[in-house]
């Protein structure tokens, strides 16, 4: 059963050495992103799961030990989820960055493993796939990496597309609700053509949280560079 879940961004900007003299622009975000870590730990789970987007390469699951890398971002940083054995392949950029964000936070309370998943699932395949991670008995916690869109502003990634504001304002009423239903409604080709890289593994997260009672809310909401970046907690 889901007992909490955690949702952060995961622009690799995140790690200061990516960052490099930009780190302090991202600093509220760090802030909330680790005070969102610090409730899962708080909510004592048997296990914790980070789901993230991911390319066809990344998609499926990673055992703790699964090392990522910076490297295709200019810094010779490497990151390992939780803890574990050497694994197979590398992490995706979304899980390394929460791979880092647990590495940051001294995350020690519960073994971490990893989940690439595919955008272009549709939000009952999400809700589907979130139900089977918090099937059982056992506690289980979520750290969901994703971003908003990518078409807030004339300088973002996307250029500036005037539906972005509109997703993102539902997304985060949403994500600061707990609202389940809402997250599943979120329109996936919508998504796709406005860079929101999140809401597939926010409807991952609309699945396990189903029937589970958990009460959610928003401390960070804005968009750094065009881009939508939002953290929830939800316990």
């Amino acid at each position: 059963m889901l007992v909490a879940a955690a949702v952060c961004p995961c622009p690799p900007l995140l790690v200061p050495e990516v960052a490099q003299g930009a780190a302090h622009e991202m600093d509220d975000a760090r802030s909330a992103c680790r005070d969102a870590v610090a409730a899962l730990a708080a909510a004592r789970p048997d296990r914790l799961v980070v789901a993230g987007p991911a390319s066809p390469e990344g998609r499926g699951r990673y055992p703790g030990g699964a090392v990522g890398s910076f490297r295709p971002f200019g810094v010779e940083v490497e990151v390992v989820l939780g803890a574990g054995g050497p694994a197979g392949r590398p992490l995706p950029p979304s899980l390394a960055v929460g791979a880092w964000l647990l590495a940051s936070a001294g995350w020690d309370a519960a073994p971490v493993e990893g989940l690439g998943v595919a955008e272009s699932l549709t939000g009952e395949e999400c809700a589907a796939l979130g139900r089977e991670l918090a099937a059982g008995s056992d506690r289980v916690a979520l750290l969901v990496m994703g971003d908003g869109t990518a078409c807030r502003t004339v300088q973002a990634p996307g250029y500036l597309d005037e539906r972005a504001a509109a997703f993102d304002a539902a997304a985060a009423r949403a994500l600061g609700d707990a609202d389940t239903g809402a997250l599943l409604a979120l329109d996936g080709e919508l998504a796709r053509e406005l860079g929101a890289s999140g809401r597939a593994c926010w409807q991952v997260l609309a699945g396990a949280a189903e029937g589970a009672g958990l009460k959610g809310r928003l401390p960070y909401d804005r968009a750094p560079y065009g881009v939508g970046y939002l953290v929830a907690s939800w316990s």
